[in-house]
């Protein structure tokens, strides 16, 4: 599959994984702006209430109380009238409500009983006006009593009077606060909501009256309040504020249950994303598979063709057997066999490494001593180029316990391809450098070659991966041997780090540890 479809459905799936988790947020978000919409209108419905009932308790309270004060200062009057022509006793009852300045705001006059003496025996006139006497009185006391309740007038005048007296009191004194506490929860359950809450009494001014027992600042950032008496005058009004400390959990409740889509749908994209970054990986492998096993080809080919060449010739009868040309032939045969062996042992080694398999022969050296001899060998490859390699024997302690051939190998392929990769008609110089570094011994080597561009510093050590050489194109190799070195290294519980400028060179630095006593 191409590249460029690969990065089509990647794209157009991370774009659906994203919008399907967009929509996801944005529907919690809703909703719990929704829930809490709805939990501000129950709260202050709750409270307004609450508030209501407060005052409505307070006027009842008065009331009873004036209802009772009335009756105890209410009189009546009996009055007995005799008409001179046929005889007829007329008798009224006068029943009335008067203020303490003795003004009468209610009167009732039951209307007049007429009995005739002649027409009626004693007795029973007697008994006749005991009876209707008593209960005239009761139906008059009652009436009055409801007439007084609920006359319109009467109760806008008492009504008045209640507050007038009642605002005159400290807020304290007029709410209940244990009452209003339980209000305030009652009306709560009434709308729905039933977690705990904190809640104060204060005055119009800002002085506190009242604090619930359990009261904490935790939820106060967001606080509900009420008036309490709005009808009051401004100063006598009261406020109760009120706050919930679980009001988020409360609210995030309602989408608790689109968590776990949400963390499916983020599983699902973290998926996605790891599944198109191997397949991207394991066909940038492919592609290096392939280039290595081109240039496998093509290495392993010339040797073999050379080795090929130089048999056929030993038994072609034709050719001279002269002890040059056997000799020359020989040589060839010898020199390419090391070179087809030096190949296949490479690849031989990174497949040991890759499988755990290496195993070291570690003894003491010196690593002033092995570098000197390594640019030592070397120096001719380099002055062939024109230029020279300058060391710089810096370190004073210098013994470090590694596996020779290993580790020679290594530093090898670092001068190796410092010689691979110079610049084309211009000479090479090589710095060989090492020092002391707390408790590591370091060195480094330094070539004015082509360098390297710096996104492909970080790849230089994976296996297989070759910079490309622009126009150079006898640079022969598998692309692993800065992995080899790199393995080596790090077995040997070192360090390594390049650092290119492209035109001017390449360094590597390499830090081990100072050779132990205990090391084995």
């Amino acid at each position: 599959m191409k590249k460029s479809t690969i990065w089509i459905i990647a794209t157009i799936m991370g774009l659906a994984f994203i919008g399907l988790l967009l929509l996801q947020i944005s529907y919690i978000e809703e909703m719990a702006k929704m829930k809490k919409e709805q939990f501000d209108e129950s709260v202050n419905r709750s409270l307004y209430q609450a508030s209501r009932k407060l005052e409505m308790n307070e006027t009842a309270r008065y009331l009873e109380k004036d209802v009772k004060d009335t009756e105890r200062r209410a009189f009546k009057q009996d009055s007995v009238m005799v008409d001179g022509l046929d005889g007829t006793v007329k008798h009224a009852h006068q029943f009335a409500v008067a203020a303490d300045d003795g003004t009468v705001y209610s009167s009732f006059e039951l209307k007049t009983f007429a009995i005739k003496p002649a027409n009626v025996p004693k007795a029973m006139i007697l008994r006749t006006d005991k009876n209707s006497i008593s209960e005239a009185t009761k139906s008059l006391q009652e009436i009055v009593r409801n007439r007084y309740v609920y006359q319109k007038a009467l109760l806008d005048e008492v009504v008045y009077n209640i507050l007038y007296t009642a605002s005159d009191k400290p807020l304290k004194e007029r709410v209940n606060f244990k009452m209003l506490d339980q209000d305030i929860r009652a009306e709560l359950q009434n709308n729905g909501i039933n977690i705990p809450y904190h809640f104060t009494v204060e005055t119009s001014d800002g002085r506190e009256v009242y604090r619930c027992p359990d009261y904490t600042d935790e939820g106060k950032d967001y606080t509900y309040t009420q008036t309490l008496f709005h009808n009051d005058p401004s100063p006598k009004m009261g406020v109760v504020k009120i706050h919930f400390p679980d009001m988020n959990s409360y609210i995030f409740s309602s989408v608790r249950f689109m968590i776990p889509s949400m963390i499916f749908t983020i599983v699902l994209l973290i998926t996605f994303v790891f599944t198109i970054v191997v397949i991207f990986r394991q066909k940038r492998y492919s592609e290096i598979k392939n280039d290595f096993i081109n240039n496998m080809t093509h290495e392993l080919k010339t040797p073999i063709s050379s080795i090929s060449l130089a048999a056929q010739m030993l038994n072609d009868d034709s050719v001279g057997k002269s002890p040059a040309m056997l000799k020359h032939l020989g040589g060839v045969i010898n020199d390419e066999s090391k070179r087809l062996r030096f190949l296949v042992e490479k690849v031989l080694q990174m497949s040991m490494f890759d499988r755990k398999d290496a195993a070291f022969k570690k003894k003491e050296l010196d690593l002033n001593e092995l570098l000197e001899n390594i640019a030592s060998s070397f120096s001719l490859r380099v002055e062939h180029t024109g230029g020279k390699i300058y060391t710089e024997i810096e370190a004073v302690d210098s013994a470090i316990y590694v596996d020779e051939v290993h580790f020679q190998n290594a530093i090898t392929n670092l001068m190796d391809n410092a010689v691979k990769y110079r610049k084309p008609d211009q000479p090479l110089d090589l710095f060989i450098k090492t020092w002391n570094e707390k408790e590591r011994l370091c060195f480094s080597i330094r070539d004015t070659g082509l360098g390297i561009k710096k996104e492909n510093v970080k790849k230089i050590f994976d296996k297989f991966y070759r910079v490309h050489t622009g126009n150079v194109h006898d640079v022969k190799g598998f692309g692993l041997g800065l992995a080899y070195v790199k393995k080596i290294i790090n077995l040997h519980e070192g360090e390594i780090k390049c650092e290119s400028e492209v035109g001017k060179g390449t360094t590597f630095t390499v830090s081990l540890p100072i050779l132990r006593e205990d090391a084995n």
